[in-house]
């Protein structure tokens, strides 16, 4: 069964504790909190802080996406947030190894995060230092974006390969093309819009639980 994973940042901002809850009544399995530095990408959202209350309202893991330059200088204070894992990107100039294995020392699941025009292939000296690995299948930024099926052959080669950890994919996924994901490799899908603005969640997740991932 593929793991939903809603996306806080197409929640409505003045009921966050109220969406949270939902998306857990609902039957989701992760929640997805993506943190922007404003300089990564073109974007400013979500603290340490947040994260903090966030796991004092939901029994959920809480899949915390750094997108920050320099993710190093705040990652203390996210690994004691009650975060259950922590993505850094590949295309970050610093110590990756050194924070991937800083995160797994914390007790946290350690992920690697890629945007759509950087190969699989980049991250293959990571592959053993983490559980997961996020590939964006939009510009990171902004929700609401069209998937890029570009990045589809990416989740394949890495299913392909071996991996043993979650393949997670972010941007633009929906019910429509969820299947076509899970069949090339998905187990992970982080869903914002396509969920939080849906009436009737809890069916909508029900179906989506249905979608059955590659073995």
């Amino acid at each position: 069964m593929i793991k939903i994973a809603p996306s806080i940042l197409a929640a409505d901002p003045l009921n966050l504790e109220k969406e949270v809850r939902r998306a857990e009544k609902a039957g989701c399995d992760w929640i997805h909190v993506d943190v922007m530095d404003a300089h990564f990408v073109p974007n400013l959202a979500y603290s340490a802080e947040v994260v903090r209350r966030l796991s004092e309202i939901s029994a959920l893991p809480l899949d915390v996406h750094l997108m920050m330059d320099n993710p190093e200088t705040m990652l203390d204070a996210f690994l004691d947030s009650g975060a259950s894992c922590l993505t850094i990107h590949a295309e970050i100039d610093s110590n990756i190894p050194s924070m991937l294995q800083r995160i797994r020392e914390k007790g946290c699941m350690a992920g690697i995060a890629l945007k759509p025009g950087t190969s699989q292939e980049t991250i293959g000296e990571y592959m053993e230092m983490t559980d997961l690995v996020l590939m964006m299948t939009v510009e990171p930024g902004f929700g609401g974006q069209k998937l890029d099926d570009g990045v589809i052959r990416k989740i394949r080669l890495l299913k392909e390969s071996g991996y043993p950890g979650e393949i997670e994919a972010d941007g633009g996924i929906r019910e429509d093309n969820l299947e076509l994901l899970a069949n090339n490799g998905l187990t992970v899908a982080v869903m914002g819009t396509a969920l939080f603005h849906n009436t009737d969640m809890a069916a909508c997740v029900e179906r989506l639980h249905g979608i059955r991932t590659l073995q």
